[in-house]
């Protein structure tokens, strides 16, 4: 079983360049939860279950906790905590930046990261 949370939105000081770490932009993160066990869908109980709210707060978190210069060490930290904080077999985590500066344009860049337990 896999839960799915999309398009968190988050307020972050990350990028390289100095305008994006002192005004903050916008970004986007998706996350993917391989489950280890589906004690939740036979009990149907919150306390079985990998609460959606814990999980968004960590992301926030992870976000709120440095500045990262690069969306694949945000994306890799937040896959990292992800893994440590719940009973899940595996991660993945996309980090997207909306509001990307590139000529030509483009509608974002994004950096997709997967983590497994060993």
């Amino acid at each position: 079983m896999t839960i799915e949370l999309h398009g968190i939105v988050l307020h972050g000081f990350h990028g390289v360049l100095e305008r994006e770490r002192r005004d903050g932009q916008r970004f986007l993160v998706d996350v993917e939860l391989d489950l280890e066990h589906e004690q939740a869908a036979r009990s149907d109980r919150i306390e079985d279950a990998v609460d959606y709210r814990g999980v968004v707060a960590r992301v926030k978190q992870v976000s709120d906790g440095r500045g990262y210069q690069l969306l694949e060490a945000l994306a890799a930290a937040i896959a990292d905590a992800l893994l440590h904080d719940w009973p899940v077999r595996a991660v993945r985590v996309r980090v997207r930046k909306p509001d990307v500066t590139l000529d030509p344009p483009v509608d974002y860049s994004a950096v997709s990261v997967e983590r497994r337990r060993l």
